[in-house]
């Protein structure tokens, strides 16, 4: 079991790594990588995989609900560690709410059940990111404009995805390759952007970083493990919810968070140091998941 455990984990790790180590010697402007990531390869990896032959909603459904289950209630848990923290819980709630399934949670879904995990967590996925983009910017600032997120590529795409899931209209193979090409360059490319983002951490908001870091991934363990039997979710599906819920804050919070002006820098370190004691967490999620 171990041994499988570190196989999963162990590239995704050597990948950020890699990102790290880079970011150290030649310290790179990420901004327009991250743009490419946002506005192409993640659209592309979306309707890619959702408008597939292979993807099947309804075997997928239950699983698209835990998650929904475990985005939301993880948000409802969390509420009451901002208050004990006299932190705002726009601040504090959204990084608990939205994880890191794009950087880390697709490459452990593809090394852990090959295809078809790889199918399942794109799923999560996208419905975490289409919540992080509705609910989870109105939860930031209660004045965004609604009107704006039908023009981010990623909802679009993943509206798209189902719409293509739902009907499967015939569309030629040289489109659905490129696609899927480009696409397939979002994985890689997140972890190495994750391994720059580590180098930047800041530490001057660490005893929030750590709460955060702690609380997301047990709430959303806690969360999966009561949700899966509810919803019968079978063996594999059980795993991915749990991988899925072990996850650390995703880096997209820290987008919004500056985007709005809700306390960046503290979302930055819940977010970094969150990805830190993944280390700890994430092998912790794949043990369940796999015993």
């Amino acid at each position: 079991m171990i041994e499988r455990v570190l196989g999963i984990f162990l590239p995704v790790l050597l990948v950020v790594a890699v990102g790290y180590f880079f970011a150290r010697r030649v310290k790179p402007d990420m901004a327009m990588v991250n743009r490419i990531s946002m506005t192409i390869l993640a659209p592309a990896l979306i309707f890619s995989a959702l408008a597939s032959k292979d993807f099947d909603v309804g075997a997928y459904g239950m699983l698209m609900v835990g998650s929904i289950g475990v985005v939301l209630g993880s948000g409802l848990l969390a509420w009451p560690f901002a208050r004990l923290l006299h932190a705002d819980a726009r601040t504090f709630v959204p990084p608990m709410m939205f994880n890191n399934c794009g950087n880390m949670g697709l490459p452990l879904a593809v090394l852990a059940y090959g295809a078809s995990g790889f199918s399942a967590m794109v799923a999560l996925f996208t419905i975490s990111n289409l919540i992080h983009f509705t609910l989870g910017q109105w939860i930031v600032d209660h004045h965004a404009r609604f009107g704006s997120l039908l023009r981010n590529p990623m909802v679009w795409s993943t509206f798209l995805g189902f719409l293509f899931a739902l009907t499967h209209p015939p569309m030629p193979e040289w489109a659905s390759v490129a696609i899927r090409m480009v696409g397939d360059a979002l994985v890689p490319m997140m972890l190495l952007s994750l391994g720059v983002r580590l180098y930047e951490v800041r530490w001057d908001d660490w005893h929030i970083g750590v709460i955060g870091g702690l609380v997301c991934p047990l709430t959303g363990i806690a969360m999966a493990a009561l949700l899966a039997p509810v919803l019968g979710l079978d063996r594999e599906q059980t795993g991915l919810l749990l991988i899925f819920g072990s996850l650390p804050p995703a880096v997209l919070n820290f987008m919004v968070a500056e985007q709005f002006r809700q306390e960046p820098a503290k979302v930055a370190s819940i977010v970094l140091i969150g990805n830190v004691l993944s280390i700890v967490f994430v092998p912790l999620g794949l043990v369940l998941a796999l015993h």
